[in-house]
């Protein structure tokens, strides 16, 4: 599913317009944004968790040059879903 079709779905399900979806979905996707890039966890009981886990630096084979390089530490978000949401899948 894409961007244009969950938006159709939210507005099917929801009775609002699709440009207020529209809307909706940028300004979570805004806030989740901005409140990871500060440190902040977002934890929707239910639906799971978003936070930013530190990968520091590790050794990586190239396979094109065959050579190893170390690769930079970074920060990553993830989501862990939550159990109500797990139980839904399956």
């Amino acid at each position: 599913m894409n961007k244009n079709e969950f938006i159709t779905n939210v507005s099917n399900k929801s009775h609002l317009t699709k440009k207020d979806c529209s809307n909706c979905l940028s300004a979570i996707t805004q806030i989740i944004q901005e409140s990871l890039k500060r440190g902040d966890n977002i934890n929707l009981v239910g639906f799971g968790k978003f936070e930013v886990k530190h990968k520091p630096n590790r050794v990586g084979f190239n396979p094109k040059t065959k050579k190893l390089q170390t690769i930079k530490a970074k920060k990553v978000p993830t989501f862990k879903a939550g159990k109500s949401f797990k139980n839904a899948i399956g």
